[in-house]
């Protein structure tokens, strides 16, 4: 049987990706000014920048239902395929719980916590990926990717907690305190959940290059087949650098893949957030 590989839509990927890999996505949904609409369809972070600057409110995600996922769990099954689904860490969201219950109507569907965010689920989606093109059946992709997802490496360098306060996520004391003195926090995943780690002083671009050089440098338990920039509108030079010190440091990385960041991580960070993501050994 033919395995559809399918992740919600947390996962990052550019359309070039998903369409290289025959990957397909259930959109979260986005609510801005009472009204929800589709992530990556009907919203973009394009215009969750805009309704932050005119309304000074953050917009609300939710996860994907229940009653989503049956259908289109039941469109793939019906025109035979077995299923893998990836989903946020399900400690950020009921994605994973609600994907659960609807494969509990088939025989055929597996579903992958990835205990991460953005490209962090995106790694192991494109690996999914391309073992069911190699051949791998569903449920050796699942046990896989499953083990898989404790070595991802995702961190988030985040230029301003504006967003993180409006959101209820720092307090005001914290952000004021942050901005005054130009820290930039790096948010890492650990064990499925964000984590403040090293919090950094002065100019994002000089903050960003830094940290590139300490996730990077030195070690020898990276595994070199890709790397993901992910961003969230930041400038193409501060981007052009962080791919430039990628390249001097670790020149064997098989893959540099740039993404931009969407709606989910967009409204948790905000603009000018940067990480590099991958995984280990």
């Amino acid at each position: 049987m033919n395995v559809k590989i399918i992740s919600d839509s947390t996962c990052d990927l550019s359309p070039e990706l998903l369409k290289k890999y025959d990957i397909a996505v259930t959109p979260l949904f986005v609510t801005m000014n009472g009204k929800s609409g589709k992530d990556g369809i009907d919203i973009t972070p394009d215009d969750i920048y805009d309704y932050v600057a005119n309304t000074g409110k953050l917009p609300t995600t939710s996860a994907v239902n229940v009653a989503d996922y049956a259908e289109v769990f039941k469109y793939w099954h019906d025109h035979g395929y077995s299923i893998v689904h990836f989903t946020i860490s399900s400690e950020f969201s009921s994605t994973y719980q609600n994907a659960c219950i609807a494969a509990q109507n088939f025989n055929n569907v597996f579903v992958v916590d990835s205990r991460n965010l953005s490209t962090g689920q995106g790694l192991l989606v494109l690996h999914g990926a391309e073992m069911a093109q190699k051949g791998h059946d569903a449920k050796e992709i699942f046990e896989h990717c499953t083990k898989l997802a404790k070595k991802v490496e995702a961190s988030f360098v985040i230029d301003s907690l504006n967003y993180l306060y409006k959101g209820g996520r720092c307090s005001a004391v914290s952000a004021l305190g942050a901005n005054l003195l130009r820290l930039k926090p790096c948010i890492e995943v650990i064990d499925g959940k964000m984590d403040v780690g090293k919090k950094y002083r002065g100019k994002f671009e000089k903050v960003i290059i830094d940290y590139v050089t300490e996730r990077l440098t030195g070690r020898d338990d990276i595994d070199k087949t890709r790397i993901f920039i992910t961003h969230t509108k930041c400038d193409p030079a501060v981007i052009k650098a962080v791919e430039e010190k990628v390249r001097e440091i670790c020149p064997d990385f098989g893959e540099f893949l740039e993404t931009t960041a969407g709606c989910t991580i967009t409204t948790h960070c905000g603009p000018n957030t940067l990480g590099i993501l991958f995984i280990r050994k």
